[in-house]
């Protein structure tokens, strides 16, 4: 009789470990599935992504247009892009879409609102600082050197100097000596010639 009863417990016993072993080896093979979903919304980009405006350079005195740059994922809908420029302690905008600046040193806050699908409404809001350089305007060309009697296209004040260069005078079209003139400098203008140092031309 002892050895029926001993023959059961083993029975017992063996049969409890093949369960247990089962259950181990399912949530063993569970266990790659649920790291490979993790993963993979570990790598899913961002609903909304606020990029970085890049600096600026402007002429003189001119402005340059910014606006929000933003990055929305397929499903996602944009509601609202924002701007808050703040120059010092002096606030440009609170809220704007998009704002001229001129040369200077900003602080900038993009908001966005948006919402994926039907789920309510978020916000999202980056700072960055934003540097407007200023940059010296060419002059523009206003005269120009050339050789022979003709002078280019869009130059047609013809400045010479004659008597050991003592004597600069300016030429224009229907002068006297216009045609005959040997320039050593051509204008776009009389007021570019006198600038220079030219004179008008009595005939």
């Amino acid at each position: 009789m002892k050895k029926i009863l001993r023959g059961f417990s083993a029975l017992a016993l063996a049969a409890s470990l093949a369960l247990s072993g089962g259950q181990i080896a399912a949530v063993t093979q569970a266990q790659p599935a649920t790291a490979a979903v993790a993963v993979a919304a570990k790598k899913a980009a961002p609903a909304v992504t606020i990029r970085k405006i890049p600096n600026k350079t402007v002429y003189g005195s001119a402005k340059v247009k910014i606006k929000p740059l933003v990055s929305v994922r397929k499903g996602t809908k944009a509601t609202s892009k924002r701007l808050k420029v703040v120059q010092g302690r002096k606030i440009l905008t609170r809220s704007a879409t998009s704002i001229s600046l001129k040369a200077g040193t900003y602080k900038v806050t993009t908001t966005v609102k948006y919402k994926v699908g039907k789920a309510k409404q978020r916000t999202i809001s980056k700072a960055q600082t934003l540097v407007v350089k200023k940059k010296a305007k060419k002059a523009p060309v206003s005269s120009t050197r050339i050789k022979g009697k003709d002078c280019p296209s869009g130059y047609p004040v013809k400045g010479n100097r004659t008597g050991s260069n003592k004597e600069w005078k300016y030429h224009v079209k229907g002068q006297r000596f216009y045609t005959t003139t040997v320039p050593e400098e051509c204008f776009k203008t009389t007021a570019a010639a006198r600038q220079a140092g030219y004179r008008a031309s009595k005939i």
